[in-house]
């Protein structure tokens, strides 16, 4: 079997954040924007652990869909109090520099995922969002102005056609050139780590608060992102077989011909260990984000693959992928047509909805609907 490349992505924009994505959804180089995310997506469910499910979880045949019960990210305060202006450290190329907020009443916050976005939400501050990027698709925040293209470029002339007094970025969209050059227009400019970890999630919160000067807001919020997916994590161990079930993340964009393959470093790995499964392309050896191969697909054989609902439909749907990677078929998964897809703002966005992003995979996991 020969190895086929399939669409490598090329940039530090893909290579700076899902080492995420994720989001971002996503990583897309395609001018496709994430679909927006409806304000509940299921009904209210029943505990993990009280759901009807087969005794053993490599018997379930077909696909199925995570869906979130409540698509809205919940903030953790209503009306947060600040004290600006605040000094935090922006995390420039060149080094740590050192950057004063004085106001943060219009907000651009984006990343790859769309992580900055949902936690400045989370801590109580959506009504300072003023543009945001194509991963960022919840509630609330999805009829905001659109201030990233395909590949997550950034378009400095709609940032400043926004006139914003603050952009919050991980240096993930860019050129991050570009985002540096706003302050010569007196924009505020400052630049977070953002680790696709759910630790990563609670130190964005603690960052994103710092930011608005309300580090009390961001100790409640990384708090309540550790308790809920301590919780979940808990409940997931509990269903989940011993040894887990060995999973992939794919990355789809068919329309531009981009398969690719998510590996130890990646942020997928993080996902899956909580999931209760087994990273199978960290354990065939794959690192970081890379180009889809068939000798990778086989070697891996999951028996199940993580996909983001939009790109599994621009690849048209589990028949397509399995018609275009006819590698996959090879694999149980493939066999068992054991594909789970999410929403593409949600997949791989780790922050304030991790735990719920895990209940929901886990569902659609172990205990899915009938098709």
């Amino acid at each position: 079997m020969g190895i086929r490349r399939r669409g490598a992505l090329s940039g530090t924009a893909f290579i700076g954040l899902l080492a995420l994505l994720v989001s971002l959804g996503g990583c897309a180089v395609t001018a496709q924007v994430a679909s927006p995310e409806p304000s509940a997506s299921a009904a209210p469910a029943v505990p993990l652990g009280d759901l009807p499910r087969p005794a053993d979880p490599r018997a379930i045949e077909g696909p199925s869909t995570a869906l979130l019960a409540d698509a809205a990210v919940a903030p953790v305060e209503d009306a947060p109090s600040q004290s600006l202006p605040s000094t935090v450290e922006s995390q420039e190329l060149a080094g740590p520099r050192t950057v004063t907020v004085v106001d943060t009443s219009r907000v651009v916050a984006i990343d790859l995922a769309g992580s900055i976005a949902a936690t400045a939400w989370g801590l109580g501050f959506g009504s300072t969002l003023v543009g945001r990027d194509q991963s960022t698709t919840f509630p609330g925040a999805a009829g905001l102005p659109v201030v990233t293209s395909g590949g997550h470029t950034v378009n400095a002339e709609a940032i400043i056609g926004l006139h914003p007094t603050l952009v919050i970025t991980d240096g993930t969209v860019g050129p991050r050139d570009v985002l540096e050059q706003l302050r010569d227009v007196g924009i505020t400019v400052v630049f977070l780590r953002n680790a696709p970890s759910f630790d990563g999630a609670e130190e964005l919160a603690r960052e994103v608060a710092a930011v608005y000067g309300a580090p009390a807001t961001g100790e409640r919020l990384a708090e309540r992102i550790r308790a809920e997916v301590a919780s979940t994590e808990a409940a997931i161990a509990a269903i989940a077989p011993t040894p887990g079930l060995r999973m992939i993340f794919l990355y789809l964009r068919g329309g531009s011909g981009i398969y690719y393959l998510f590996g130890a470093g990646s942020g997928a790995d993080v996902l899956i260990d909580a999931l209760g499964g087994v990273d199978a392309a960290g354990a065939a050896g794959w690192q970081g984000m890379q180009p889809l191969t068939d000798e990778a697909l086989v070697a891996a054989d999951p028996e199940l693959v993580l996909v983001m609902t939009d790109g599994l439909a621009s690849v048209g749907g589990v028949d397509g992928l399995l018609d275009t990677v006819p590698a996959l078929a090879l694999t149980t998964a493939g066999q068992h047509r054991r594909i789970v897809d999410m929403a593409d703002g949600q997949l791989l966005s780790f922050g304030p909805r991790s735990a719920a992003v895990l209940d929901a995979l886990a569902r659609a996991i172990y205990a899915p609907e009938p098709q």
